[in-house]
C-alpha cells in the first residue's frame, strides 16, 4: 500500500455523507492513512450523472427517511428528527475552502464535522449563511473574516475546480472515496474500504 490520503468527496447535504464523516477518519487512521475531505456541489455533479434520489421525492423520499436514521443508529451516529431537508450548500462548502487557503491552527476537517453536526444532529439550517458563521466562530474562528472568506472569488473558483475535478475522477454522488486509485461509493462501502486496505486490494 502507498499509504496515500484516502479522498473523501462529499457534499454537506448528503445525509450519508453526514454519517460517513462521523467514521471516516477512525477507520483511516487504524490503518496509517489520513484523510482529504474535498467539499463538492452534488447539483453540478447531477447535471452530468443524471440526479439521485432525495427526501423530497416519491417513495424515495420514504425509504431515506426509513433508511437514514436505520444506518445512524446502526452505527451510533446522532441524527435529528424529522430529517432536515437536503440544502444549498454553497456557505458551508465556501467556508471550508477559505478555511483551507487561509491556513492556520484551524483544521478545515474540524469545521466540516462541525458544520456536518449541526444541521444533521441539531437541526440546524446549514443553507443560512448566518448559522455557518455561528458554527464557524464556535470554533475560534473571526466571524467576520469568514463572512469576508466565502465571498472571496478564488474561493468560489477553488469550490468550482473541486468539484469539476471530482466530476472528472469520476464522482457522481456522496459519499465517494478514492483509496488508492480504487472508487468507492456510499457510506454502506465503508466497511469494504476497511477491507480493501487491510488486504492491500483483490
Amino acid at each position: 500500500m502507498s499509504g496515500a490520503p484516502i479522498d473523501f468527496y462529499f457534499d454537506f447535504a448528503s445525509p450519508y455523507a453526514y454519517l460517513a464523516s462521523a467514521r471516516i477518519d477512525a477507520l483511516a487512521g487504524r490503518w496509517g492513512r489520513v484523510v482529504r475531505w474535498r467539499p463538492i456541489l452534488l447539483g453540478a455533479v447531477f447535471k452530468i450523472s443524471g440526479g439521485m434520489p432525495n427526501l423530497n421525492k416519491p417513495l424515495q423520499g420514504d425509504y431515506l427517511r426509513h433508511d437514514v436514521p436505520r444506518c445512524a443508529r446502526l452505527w451510533g451516529v446522532p441524527l435529528h428528527q424529522p430529517l432536515p431537508a437536503p440544502f444549498p450548500s454553497l456557505a458551508a462548502s465556501r467556508a471550508f475552502y477559505w478555511l483551507d487557503q487561509a491556513g492556520g491552527e484551524h483544521s478545515p476537517a474540524a469545521l466540516a464535522r462541525a458544520l456536518f453536526h449541526a444541521h444533521w444532529a441539531e437541526g440546524r439550517d446549514m443553507a443560512l449563511p448566518e448559522n455557518v458563521l455561528d458554527v464557524a466562530a464556535s470554533l475560534g474562528l473571526d466571524r467576520d473574516a469568514v463572512e469576508a472568506g466565502i465571498a472571496e472569488t478564488a474561493v468560489k473558483d477553488r469550490l468550482r475546480v473541486e468539484t469539476e475535478t471530482a466530476i472528472s475522477r469520476g464522482v457522481f454522488g456522496a459519499p465517494f472515496f478514492v483509496v488508492d486509485g480504487e472508487p468507492f461509493w456510499g457510506a454502506d462501502r465503508m466497511d469494504q474500504i476497511e477491507e480493501w486496505l487491510r488486504r492491500g486490494g483483490w
